[in-house]
């Protein structure tokens, strides 16, 4: 498993791990089913504390990325609906895009950007 943290970040490194996992999902480097490396094999890999390997975990399975099984592990699973994808993707994407009105950014510009991040991990 190919994991980058940047001890430098002002980012929490158990964030930093929840996101690189979430980038490997949408560019299909993981995929349902694949179980995560165990939380003390993952930690001895990066070089980090187990609880912090056990955080991001957990909020991967909050989130509804990953589901806890008692013979792999932490298994990718995206088990929310649709719908509820959406809307939570909405409820991020809101204040951005009142952002970009208030900085006089064109729908056609936000179009723009939207599909450059798109096409970037949709290989």
């Amino acid at each position: 498993m190919l994991i980058e943290i940047d001890f430098n970040s002002d980012e929490a490194i158990y964030l930093q791990l929840r996101n690189q996992i979430i980038l490997g999902i949408a560019t299909n480097t993981y995929r349902e089913g694949d179980a995560l490396p165990s939380v003390r094999a993952l930690a001895d890999e990066i070089g980090i504390n187990m609880h912090t390997v056990n955080k991001a975990y957990s909020l991967l399975r909050q989130e509804g990325y990953v589901k806890v099984d008692r013979r792999k592990g932490a298994v990718i699973a995206i088990d929310e609906t649709r719908e509820e994808h959406l809307s939570q993707i909405r409820e991020v994407l809101a204040p951005i895009v009142l952002e970009a009105v208030c900085r006089n950014v064109s729908k056609e510009e936000l179009h723009k950007m939207l599909d450059e991040i798109y096409d970037k991990y949709r290989l």
